[in-house]
């Protein structure tokens, strides 16, 4: 649930600070891991855009689809890169997150 907390704090934040640090890409990248392995776990085919595209990610408001998106992973039971999500945190920890 370390995920959702970073998230929700990054939906607070402005979307400029999020992309000039890096971590809104950081974050970006675990989503569409976990993405990755529902897909792989399910034997289906996987790519990059088709994950974009699951998160309707062309939407003006990319934090919210990133929660919404860890919502419905969450209930595929994926469990994300602990070690990613840490470096993300540590990372918004720089930034003014408390974890």
């Amino acid at each position: 649930m370390r995920l959702e907390r970073l998230l929700a704090w990054m939906a607070e934040q402005e979307f400029p600070a999020l992309v000039d640090s890096g971590l809104l890409r950081e974050v970006e990248e675990i989503v569409v891991e976990g993405h990755r392995t529902v897909h792989e776990r399910g034997g289906r085919p996987w790519s990059r855009p088709d994950a974009y595209r699951w998160l309707r990610y062309e939407d003006p408001v990319p934090v919210r689809r990133l929660i919404e998106g860890v919502e419905r992973l969450r209930r595929e039971a994926v469990e994300f890169d602990a070690d990613a999500v840490d470096k993300a945190c540590v990372r918004a920890s720089e930034m003014g997150f408390l974890n």
